[in-house]
């Protein structure tokens, strides 16, 4: 919660010099002070919450890189492997098409 300063004197008398009654200075002062009371008591952000957040969300920012660095190691291990995988089965597929055309040049 924060605090204002109000100098309601000041106000009164600022009021006063202007032309208005005393009592009803003292009325406005007292309404301006609850008014900025209020105003202050509802959720206004202070400096201090916008620094508590911000190291919030920086601190979930970390986190979330470091997930996504994880996921994009596992990503690149995946791809790895299928490469591979493929690698092995081009290969396969290869020497099976040499050797099928092998058989068919002693065939003919």
């Amino acid at each position: 919660m924060s605090t204002i300063t109000f100098d309601t004197f000041r106000f009164v008398e600022t009021l006063e010099k202007a032309g208005m009654p005393r009592e009803q200075a003292a009325a406005f002062s007292q309404a301006q002070q609850f008014s900025l009371s209020e105003a202050l008591d509802s959720n206004v952000a202070t400096k201090a919450d916008l620094i508590s957040a911000k190291s919030e969300l920086k601190a979930d920012l970390l986190a979330v890189k470091t997930e996504l660095k994880t996921e994009m190691a596992e990503i690149r291990a995946d791809l790895h492997e299928l490469e591979l995988r493929l690698t092995i089965k081009l290969g396969t597929f290869i020497a099976v098409a040499v050797a099928s055309t092998a058989a068919l040049v002693k065939l003919l």
